[in-house]
């Protein structure tokens, strides 16, 4: 796996008052003279299942970094990018994290890719006063608590996202699916997972909501190969869509199986399924399949065209379409509060137990244009970006076929 050469080993860099000098010995970044380094973390899954996107990420950022070091978008400033695997899975994420936050030139962190492994981090950052900011967590509970349905807290003032939730996907889900496809007979099935099992409750309900039958539920494992028996309750439910709450991993296998044994119904899943490799390995049988995903098409985008065309540019691995522009934008949105927290201290960067809780709270007030839109960021630590977009395979691409804003109900 292709590691990026300028990532920092642990504690490579501590910050004195004002930062850490560059190498050519400087004073403090700060008199137009030589420049700080500040670290931005990022941990997604970039090996193993979940690496396309998890890769997408690391770009993003990346490419965010790289841009504000050219434009010089904090001047005495310099950013670098450090990048952990957390394999997709909760515990190497809580390490990761104690490793972000234990590293002095970390001034945030961005990421991870899955909402499981979001909530082994949560708590790391938080004691370490460090902002983190996900581009692809979707899981409600995350930013509103657990009883976010009937009683929204915020657990964690640290903890944003540039991605909207599972509630508004799995009601936008739900509605295409019934008012838009005119599928009155769905089987829901998702991976036991923190975001599989949330958005399939989701939709669940609003489906049902709005008058659809859910003529059988059931579950898979994450890692699983063989989908005999699931194949056979769909078939035996006479299910005219099938939804999926999980990754491409499983739902890749799900959808061929599923076709192999001649039940030509769509696949409908979140945006965990929105990945090239999904179409790559399912072949023919992705063919008709649907997911969500958040935001409007990055290639629709116009501030969007030269991240696409740099990502393409230096050959970076991996599928900037999911979060890549979310990623980028999270960055971009910790880059511009540490300017903020070292305008308002006279132009001298802060010492880093100061610096991290101005940071949060510069995050918090973030109101610019980025590359997905507006990046702003609600009570809760929500983007107050709502719009998703449906996408179907057409002709072996993900195709937009509809964008707009989720009504609850």
């Amino acid at each position: 796996m292709v590691i990026l050469t300028s990532v920092l080993a642990t504690g490579a860099l501590t910050l004195t008052a004002c930062g850490s000098r560059d190498d050519n010995g400087g004073s403090d970044g700060n008199d137009g003279g030589d420049s700080t380094t500040l670290t931005i973390g990022v941990d997604a899954p970039l090996s193993g299942e979940n690496s396309q996107t998890g890769l997408g990420i690391q770009y993003g950022a990346q490419i965010a970094v790289d841009d504000a070091n050219e434009k010089n978008l904090v001047p005495g400033v310099k950013f670098k990018i450090k990048a952990l695997d957390d394999k997709a899975q909760p515990a190497t994420g809580q390490s990761n994290a104690t490793d972000l936050t234990g590293d002095q030139s970390v001034v945030g962190a961005v990421g991870p890719l899955n909402s499981g492994v979001a909530q082994s981090m949560l708590q790391v950052f938080s004691a370490a006063n460090m902002v983190q900011i996900s581009p692809a967590n979707t899981n409600p509970e995350l930013t509103q608590g657990k009883n976010w349905q009937t009683d929204k807290k915020r657990p964690y003032k640290t903890y944003f996202r540039t991605s909207t939730t599972d509630e508004l996907q799995g009601s936008y889900a739900a509605d295409y699916a019934f008012n838009g496809l005119k599928k009155k007979n769905a089987f829901v099935v998702d991976d036991k997972q923190t975001y599989g099992a949330g958005l399939a409750k989701i939709f669940n309900e609003q489906y049902k909501k709005l008058g659809g039958k859910v003529v059988g539920t059931d579950h898979v494992n994450t890692g699983d190969k063989d989908f005999g028996s699931l194949v056979t309750k769909i078939k035996n439910s006479k299910a005219d869509l099938l939804y999926y709450g999980g990754q491409y991993d499983e739902a890749q296998l799900i959808t061929k199986q599923l076709k192999d044994a001649g039940v030509k119904i769509p696949l409908f899943a979140g945006d965990g399924t929105f990945s090239t490799t999904y179409i790559e390995t399912a072949g023919a049988a992705a063919e008709g399949d649907l997911v969500t995903a958040i935001g409007v098409p990055a290639d629709t985008l116009p501030a969007a065209k030269d991240f696409i065309a740099e990502y393409k540019e230096k050959g970076y691995k991996g599928d900037y379409g999911a979060y890549g522009t979310y990623a980028y934008d999270a960055t971009t949105a910790i880059i511009k509060a540490v300017k903020a927290a070292m305008d308002a201290n006279d132009g001298k960067l802060p010492e880093m137990n100061e610096l991290r809780p101005k940071v949060v709270d510069e995050v918090q007030k973030s109101d610019f244009e980025g590359l997905t839109g507006k990046v702003s960021f609600d009570e809760y630590g929500d983007t107050t970006n709502k719009q998703l977009t449906v996408y179907q395979v057409e002709k072996g691409e993900w195709k937009a076929v509809k964008t707009g804003t989720a009504e609850l109900g």
